[in-house]
């Protein structure tokens, strides 16, 4: 079996396991996430070379077992939340640095924890609105980002000149980015038009959200992997790498959603 076909049964079978986890029950879904974010938090421990990966892993599901029992209130989750977009916002400022800096082993936990552990709390939560459980609000949100990497390939690939951010990810094309966002602004649309849950405009908005922020956490698990000199997070999935080059759009935009669905709305 060539490489081109491992890479579409694994996609298809991720695809597969990922939305009937979502559809099936709230349940199947958090606790699908959880076990994402687990095998996430192992993966990023070993690129930035974390000595004990113990605290980010119970933080986390600590986090989200708190939070599916109804202890977090929206105050105590606010703070969090907060927290994490400052943290997400540091990240995406850093891009744009060209110095690679050590961290301690304080700062590392530190790091894994608003990069990964937080953010995940938020990815777990999203489709929750006014209590119900909603499947295809992050049903809706994947489509988006399937749509913007796919077509951000696509586009890239075919008429790609200029490049976006060469020092981290020299494949990506300012042409690519464009006609992933213009893709996923008109899958946003659709969605809109023919969904009975939320407006037009606020997928419009969830679909730019989606798309900007999603090339952002690419380039942010790139810029770690390219300071830990590796290709992959991982090789749990076949011809894709780990699960963390999978879900790093994902997870990362999860907080600026949440807040938008959640509070601006």
């Amino acid at each position: 079996m060539n490489n081109f076909s491992t890479r579409i049964i694994s996609a298809i079978v991720y695809a597969i396991v990922f939305i009937s986890a979502i559809v099936y029950s709230q349940d199947t879904y958090i606790g699908l996430i959880t076990f994402f974010g687990a095998v996430c938090l192992w993966e990023f421990s070993k690129i930035i070379k974390i000595q004990n990966a113990i605290l980010p892993v119970v933080s986390m599901v600590g986090l989200i077992v708190l939070n599916y029992l109804k202890i977090l209130d929206s105050d105590k989750i606010i703070y969090l939340l907060l927290f994490c977009l400052v943290h997400s916002v540091y990240l995406i400022i850093d891009l744009y640095k060209k110095n690679y800096y050590e961290r301690n082993h304080l700062l590392k936990s530190f790091t894994t924890i608003s990069y990964l552990v937080l953010p995940f709390l938020f990815l777990a939560f999203l489709p929750f609105l006014n209590g119900d459980y909603q499947p295809k609000i992050i049903i809706c949100v994947i489509l988006i980002i399937w749509t913007n990497d796919s077509f951000a390939y696509i586009v890239g690939k075919n008429f790609g000149r200029t490049k976006l951010f060469e020092r981290i990810s020299p494949k990506k094309t300012i042409e690519g980015f464009i006609g992933g966002f213009l893709f996923s602004v008109f899958a946003g649309f659709l969605i809109g038009r023919y969904s009975e849950i939320l407006t037009i405009q606020n997928w419009l908005i969830i679909a730019i959200i989606t798309s900007v922020l999603g090339t952002y956490g690419d380039l942010v698990e790139s810029k770690f992997k390219r300071q830990a000199n590796v290709k992959d997070s991982g090789t749990i999935m076949p011809g894709h790498g780990g699960l963390l080059d999978r879900l790093d759009s994902l997870f990362f935009l999860a907080p600026f959603v949440y807040l938008y669905i959640h509070y601006l709305m």
